[in-house]
């Protein structure tokens, strides 16, 4: 047998070999099953960030239709919708679900005690009863927490820095979500020290939102405080315009109300522990055990204004607040 005709019968020989094998290995590779339950709405900001969970997963390792296989459900602020498709998720078996915004954590948390959940926009989870304590969430739950209470006296404080005469604020919140009803009583013991009367708005829909501001609209010297929550979130949009409608100053939790047409905002930036949440999912689906990833406080936080807004309401606002902005919106 010639030289060049034996190295290309032992070169065949090895990928007859070889190939089997490889073959077979990808046929082994165990495919992942991960949900996503989201509340807020199924729109571009939505799938922006649950996009950017879904790319954090692909750098770690997990491709869609090799070793992981995907279910996304939006469930909005409809709470029976959000039962609904948290019920459906758990019945599929999977390894994990990663959980956006209390109301789905709240969902999924009637639905299971032993799937591992993992979430991200959760105000207090241990105040809301989720989790054991931060260090040691115990049970199947751990995440990343949106913010934390005392930002309610920061919102106050940036309200009376850009109109001093404020003294009565308006909190709107879903009482529903647990997260809220124990930040508004934060706002409520740090309110006398600001000089303001606070006055909730218990809202769940639209025309809730519509007849909360008619109402607060009839007196003076008013500003607005909304609470992050599906139903906030949903209606982003109508409450911002609403705002300007009245010529109500108002602070919002997340940049993404700013660039719906609100005025400020000042919290976390969201997109930020949606990559975050998809390293602890990693870590979940290579072994690890939710009681034992301690739950994370935000760590940065940012200050967005909406110059557009400010002159609708007829709101000047000073160049020495502007320069401590993280962004303007012009």
């Amino acid at each position: 047998m010639k030289r060049r005709e034996f190295i290309t019968l032992l070169a065949g020989t090895a990928a007859a070999c070889t190939w089997p094998l490889l073959a077979h290995a990808q046929q082994s590779e165990r495919v992942r099953r991960v949900g996503i339950l989201s509340a807020p709405a199924d729109d571009a900001e939505g799938h922006h960030r649950v996009g950017t969970f879904q790319q954090e997963l692909r750098k770690l390792g997990w491709i869609e239709g090799r070793n992981v296989r995907i279910e996304l459900r939006w469930g909005g602020d409809d709470v029976e919708r959000l039962r609904a498709h948290a019920a459906e998720l758990v019945g599929m078996a999977p390894d994990a679900i990663y959980a956006v915004a209390t109301p789905a954590v709240l969902a999924l948390r009637q639905a299971t005690r032993t799937v591992p959940i993992v979430f991200t926009n959760v105000g207090d989870p241990a105040g809301s009863g989720l989790i054991d304590s931060l260090a040691r969430p115990g049970g199947n739950i751990t995440g990343f927490s949106s913010f934390e209470h005392a930002i309610g006296g920061k919102w106050m404080e940036l309200l009376k820095e850009i109109v001093p005469g404020i003294a009565r604020v308006l909190v709107m919140l879903n009482p529903e979500n647990p997260t809220s009803r124990v930040a508004l009583r934060t706002i409520e013991a740090l309110a006398p020290s600001f000089g303001m009367q606070i006055i909730a708005a218990e809202v769940h829909d639209a025309s809730e939102i519509e007849r909360a501001f008619a109402a607060f609209a009839r007196g003076s010297n008013g500003a607005l405080i909304v609470m992050p929550d599906a139903v906030t979130v949903n209606h982003r949009e109508r409450i911002a315009a609403l705002a300007v409608v009245h010529r109500i100053p108002a602070i919002y939790p997340f940049r993404f109300f700013v660039a719906a047409g609100g005025l400020m905002s000042y919290g976390t930036d969201p997109t930020d522990s949606y990559r975050r949440a998809a390293g602890y999912v990693d870590r979940i689906l290579k072994g690890d055990k939710p009681e034992n990833l301690p739950v994370q406080l935000p760590t940065r936080f940012e200050l967005v204004v909406n110059l557009k807004a400010a002159k609708a309401i007829g709101l000047t606002i000073s160049e020495t607040f502007l320069v401590r902005a993280d962004e303007v919106i012009e």
